[in-house]
């Protein structure tokens, strides 16, 4: 794909005046062309739509990887012990992230047996691979004994199958386990995505540390090598994260009381990223400054030697990599209330905003420089009235065929992604220096009825 006359996307205010201040928020690799079109990695997003459809997830290699390394790099920077950074692959499961995110030096933390099957088969080392959840299955479990990944202990059901399946199961070592706490920490984010108080469906609580610990240390078959806790998601604040690095090394001496000899310590995820341009989340690099040094600070205290330290982000690495796109439909003007713009997705691609009210931004990625001159609500084309995607968004004219292009779309759009109204899923490209690479195939409509089976007595499947 030719590349000439790119440009830098505008920063200065002066241009922003007649060109959308949303550009602030496209990838790393974003510019515009000659055509004005919009491109993400050297590659035209509307040529791309022609190509493979449209709704279209975009994800630009450039961004991603610079996320990665940008928090490995950090840890090397600001914790004098050993760290390995989980990218939290709920945020977007598929073998294409998987691998990438491994080769940036990364393990993942997986939270059922399909993204465990998934890191597997993207050739993620089961030394990095992390399994989390509240209610785990027998299946998913021997999976992971299986795979040799290390097992995150949330509750007594899981402890219990453990010591049946260490007992069952022949392993030449035992069973790398951790222990999932409830810190009792609150922060400022959606109550859906509040996972660190106590009113939660996850980790033990602090009245029940000395049960476990004293439960786990009566099983040899479990090698207790680290502590997990994780306050949230979407997070602007630094505070609940430094507060938590006391509270996890002060369960790390409790541990020792019943002979645990806990190495590692996972502090979670959940630093927030810009959706908006009102947005201010920190940057990673003071993210896990804070974090590096809270936990030399709190292990000083306690005369405790470093722990090998992890985090689990995966918003803020996935999130800001990719946007979509969708094409301009039908349109509906309701005088002096609102101005309706649908477009060929909606809730089935991405369901933050109707689940969340989660609040995204948008530009018109085949006519970069119009102007602003337009206010229209963005819906979606579910059967639905609360499939909107973007309330009140500024755009210039729009026409018909035109590529609106919704901005940090990256995490838990895909992942959360459905067959409402039995809608196929989007394609996903990879995009870097010019070359898209197909990661996700649109499902077809005979997708859709693959799994559907007809009794006889109903009629008979027509396959065509």
């Amino acid at each position: 794909m030719e590349k000439s006359g790119l440009q830098y996307l505008p920063q200065s205010t002066e241009i922003s005046k007649t060109r959308s201040p949303n550009q602030e928020l496209l990838p790393l690799s974003a510019r515009v062309n000659d055509q004005d079109h919009l491109e993400i990695g050297g590659c035209d997003v509307k040529l791309l739509v022609e190509r493979f459809g449209s709704p279209l997830y975009i994800v630009d290699e450039q961004t991603l990887r610079s996320a990665c390394r940008q928090y490995r790099e950090a840890f090397e920077r600001y914790y004098p012990g050993e760290s390995l950074v989980l990218y939290a692959s709920k945020a977007w499961s598929c073998l294409a992230i998987c691998a990438l995110v491994a080769s940036e030096g990364l393990g993942l933390d997986v939270v059922s047996g399909g993204e465990l099957y998934t890191a597997i088969q993207a050739n993620v080392n089961p030394n990095t691979l992390y399994l989390h959840g509240n209610n785990k299955s027998l299946d998913e479990l021997e999976l992971a004994i299986e795979t040799g990944c290390t097992i995150v202990i949330d509750n007594w059901l899981d402890l219990q199958m453990l010591a049946q399946l260490s007992e069952q199961i022949s392993t030449s070592a035992p069973i790398r386990v951790m222990v999932r706490l409830t810190p009792g920490i609150e922060c400022h984010t959606h109550e859906y995505i509040r996972t660190g108080h106590l009113d939660s469906k996850f980790g033990f609580d602090p009245n029940q540390f000395d049960a476990v610990f004293s439960a786990i240390a009566q099983k040899p078959s479990l090698s207790c090598v680290g502590l997990h806790a994780h306050i949230g998601s979407q997070i602007f604040e630094l505070q609940p994260h430094d507060d938590l690095a006391g509270v996890i090394v002060e369960a790390v001496e409790k541990a020792s009381q019943y002979g645990l000899n806990i190495s590692e310590v996972n502090i979670g995820g959940g630093l927030g990223i810009r959706y908006t341009e009102g947005d201010d989340p920190p940057s990673i690099d003071t993210w896990v400054k804070t974090v590096a040094q809270a936990m030399v600070q709190a292990c000083q205290q306690r005369n405790l030697a470093l722990p090998k330290l992890l985090c689990e982000p995966g918003r803020s690495i996935v999130g800001p990599s990719c946007i979509t796109a969708y094409t301009v439909g039908s349109q509906k003007q309701i005088p002096g209330i609102r101005t309706y713009v649908a477009v060929d997705g909606g809730m089935s691609d991405n369901p933050r905003p109707i689940t969340y009210q989660s609040v995204y931004r948008v530009v018109l990625a085949n006519r970069m420089s119009a102007p602003l001159s337009e206010t229209a609500t963005i819906a979606g084309k579910h059967c639905e009235s609360g499939d909107i995607l973007i309330k009140d968004a500024q755009l210039p004219q729009w026409e018909t065929g035109d590529i609106l292009a919704v901005l940090t779309t990256g995490a838990y759009n895909y992942s959360m992604a459905s067959n409402y109204n039995r809608l196929p899923r989007p394609a996903a490209v990879l995009v870097s220096q010019g070359e898209s690479n197909l990661i996700l195939e649109r499902e077809t409509y005979l997708d859709l009825i693959r799994q559907d089976r007809l009794p006889e007595r109903l009629g008979t499947f027509k396959d065509k």
